[in-house]
């Protein structure tokens, strides 16, 4: 959800990304950020495990938390405190080596805006970030589904078709590449570690659809039958709304930190 530069000549500076960016500056990668010196193949890697991990969190605490008590409030609190949590850890440790995306909107966002040069994600990049973060998604319902004795792939029955759950995931996403972005311009992607935990810890609260804003994860959560999952028919409907608000995110970035003209 995020990016950084590499080690010992920057410090961690992330990325974007339900889910949990681009351009590089201090600390980091994000938005777009100089892609890190890390071959392809490990930042490809390391946006499966993050994606994975980040996954195995959401799907697993869901689980963990609906065995514990029968109050929804509390499921969703234990959900939402470690999915803050854990995309945390994950930003700071993976942001260096890709970024720390994990999440399809996210490289989207960061493509575009540099695919005229700047610096950031490649369409080589963007061609091996995609399906490591779907199929990191997948692996990590898979996972925390054989960690709680669930079937391993389990369609899941929980519909998010409303009109009201889609209004939340445009807000959801737009909100995220807003602050990933945001984040980048003013060259303080070092904070984005503490920054986008605490945006998707939030946004689980104060948005309708507990903020996916991830496509990824989407699909990753289509596999499990348990708290965290959402009907596969409800996921095309989902997906178009995070892009719907990826753009509007874009936008938002463009007018609120609009760089000053020549007489200006």
């Amino acid at each position: 959800m995020t990016a950084a530069k590499p080690a010992a000549e920057r410090a961690a500076e992330p990325v974007a990304g339900d889910a949990i960016a681009p351009a590089d500056t201090s600390p980091g990668r994000a938005p777009g950020a100089t892609p890190p010196p890390a071959p392809l193949v490990a930042r490809a890697a390391a946006e499966f495990v993050g994606t994975a991990a980040l996954v195995a969190v959401v799907v697993g605490s869901g689980i963990q938390a609906t065995r514990l008590t029968d109050d929804v409030a509390l499921q969703l609190l234990a959900n939402s405190t470690a999915t803050v949590f854990g995309l945390g850890v994950l930003i700071a440790l993976l942001g260096p080596v890709s970024g720390a995306h994990f999440n399809p909107a996210v490289t989207l966002a960061e493509w575009w805006t540099t695919r005229r040069g700047g610096a950031g994600v490649n369409a080589r990049d963007l061609a091996a970030y995609v399906p490591a973060q779907v199929v990191g998604a997948i692996t990590g319902a898979i996972l925390a589904d054989a960690m709680f004795g669930e079937p391993l792939v389990k369609w899941s029955q929980h519909d998010r078709s409303a009109g009201n759950l889609l209004l939340g995931e445009v807000v959801a996403t737009a909100g995220l590449i807003l602050l990933i972005f945001g984040l980048a311009r003013t060259d303080r992607l070092r904070f984005a570690p503490v920054a986008v935990a605490s945006y998707i810890g939030a946004a689980y609260w104060f948005t309708s659809s507990t903020s996916f804003a991830n496509p990824a994860v989407t699909i990753g959560r289509a596999f499990t039958d348990t708290f965290a999952g959402i009907a596969p028919s409800s996921v095309a409907g989902f997906i178009g709304m995070q892009l719907v608000g990826a753009v509007a995110g874009l936008a938002l970035v463009a007018v609120v930190f609009m760089r000053p003209g020549p007489d200006a």
